[in-house]
């Protein structure tokens, strides 16, 4: 899929567009047909590069992991400058609700959403050229909390969220996507899918090595790593695999006690917090 861009994606690169999703969620496809899998999702506030459109589609990359694929024409929001967001904020509860300035409306937000230019003083944020105030708080790090701690609660947000192919919210997420939802939630930005983010941190040997926070990668029988889950506790870790669960890891890999077997084989433990 990547590949046969490759060369479309060089073509518009000298007048390329920029978009921002001001809808909750946008799912992105892998081919440009609400039948194709949704490989991914764009939460709110989260900007891509245009760099291909049909009549309904339109091929984006995503600014914050470089993720690409197929979304809706209609769901585009195009912005008219590449205005530098040096701080990037972004919702921490459950449920977050924005409202916009200028007219009547509430939208719910899910975690992980960003707030563009966000002003702490009035918590007003802009997305595009709309104005919009956050009925909330951003969560900020406690002080007699660690960010391994954190990251852990963060995790836990999630915990029981059913599994979707290509989520990243607490309505259905992947194993890749609460990994990333959790770190992005801490500031810490990681790639997308497992495959991906087994090439970053620093890498431990043994599961007794492991600290809440570090994460664990699993594999097929040909060494490809097809998993990942965050290590909670000793012996202890929370992945998506039907759910978000909580499983026993060891050296061998995820012991599910409801089916009393083996059901990842670890491949490798990655530290990404120091």
């Amino acid at each position: 899929m990547l590949n046969r861009h490759k060369h479309n994606i060089q073509l518009y690169q000298s007048f390329m567009k920029l978009g921002i999703s001001d809808l909750s969620i946008i799912p992105v496809r892998k081919e440009p047909s609400e039948k194709s899998e949704m490989t991914t999702q764009i939460l709110f506030g989260e900007q891509f590069e245009i760099n291909e459109e049909t009549e309904k589609w339109v091929y984006i990359k995503l600014k914050c992991d470089g993720y690409e694929g197929w979304i809706d024409r209609k769901m585009v929001t195009e912005l008219n400058t590449d205005s530098a967001i040096n701080e990037i904020v972004c919702t921490t509860e459950t449920l977050n609700i924005v409202s916009r300035i200028d007219t009547w409306g509430n939208k719910m937000l899910v975690p992980g959403s960003n707030l563009p230019f966000f002003n702490k003083e009035n918590k007003h944020f802009k997305v595009g050229d709309v104005e919009y105030i956050l009925n909330g708080d951003i969560a900020n790090l406690e002080a007699n909390k660690t960010q391994r701690d954190a990251l852990i609660d963060y995790a836990m947000k999630y915990y029981n969220s059913p599994y979707l192919w290509g989520g990243k919210t607490p309505y259905g997420i992947d194993c890749s996507g609460l990994t990333q939802m959790a770190y992005k939630l801490m500031g810490i930005s990681i790639p997308r899918d497992a495959s991906q983010q087994v090439n970053i941190g620093d890498t431990l040997l043994f599961v007794d090595e492991a600290k809440p926070g570090d994460l664990a990668f699993f594999g097929d029988e040909e060494g490809k790593v097809t998993h990942v889950g965050i290590i909670w506790k000793h012996h202890k870790i929370i992945h998506a695999s039907g759910r978000v669960r909580i499983d026993n890891v060891d050296q061998e890999g995820i012991y599910n006690e409801e089916l009393r077997r083996y059901t990842h084989k670890l491949r490798t433990i990655k530290r990404i917090i120091k």
